[in-house]
């Protein structure tokens, strides 16, 4: 008897590499992010492919405002997570400011994106610039005490950042 396989014609090819220059393009990015993980089977926890829409979003619109106006995102998963890096061509790491809570100037994105995942790391290249990893477990993680939770159900509401370099 021959074994029988059965696809998935949704499910992504790994890895799924999106470029952008725009405003426009982070749209498609949070789209693409949003549809990769949609499509993983098995299939991810519920809030999982918004968060990493969120996440996606903040990193390409960050590479593109501060990054050198380009950016390549290229997301990937393993049984336990998945994984989104974003490279632009600016070679310094995101810097910590207060948020403006007046005058619109930002700063809620990169403290926003190291609550929302379970691993950051910034490494340098390609070239002269730097790639941001980022890390979002599948499922939520389990804990014997309960532990404050973000808005995604994720566990504690804190992440370590490496830079690497």
């Amino acid at each position: 008897m021959t074994d029988t396989e059965t696809t998935h014609p949704h499910a992504p090819r790994v890895p799924v590499v999106v470029e952008g220059d725009s405003p426009a393009g982070i749209a498609h990015a949070r789209d693409v992010a949003r549809a990769f993980v949609e499509g993983l089977d098995p299939a991810a926890a519920a809030g999982t492919a918004e968060t990493l829409a969120l996440v996606v979003s903040e990193l390409t619109t960050n590479a593109l405002r501060h990054g050198g106006g380009r950016y390549t995102l290229e997301l990937t998963f393993t049984a336990e997570a998945v994984n989104a890096a974003v490279s632009d061509l600016n070679p310094a790491p995101p810097r910590e400011r207060a948020p403006d809570l007046n005058g619109g100037a930002g700063g809620f994105g990169w403290p926003m994106v190291r609550r929302l995942t379970s691993k950051v790391t910034i490494a340098p290249g390609p070239g002269r610039g730097k790639t941001i990893h980022v890390r979002l477990p599948r499922r939520p993680r389990r804990q014997e005490t309960p532990a404050p939770q973000n808005s995604s159900g994720y566990g504690p509401l804190t992440c370590a950042v490496t830079i690497q370099g």
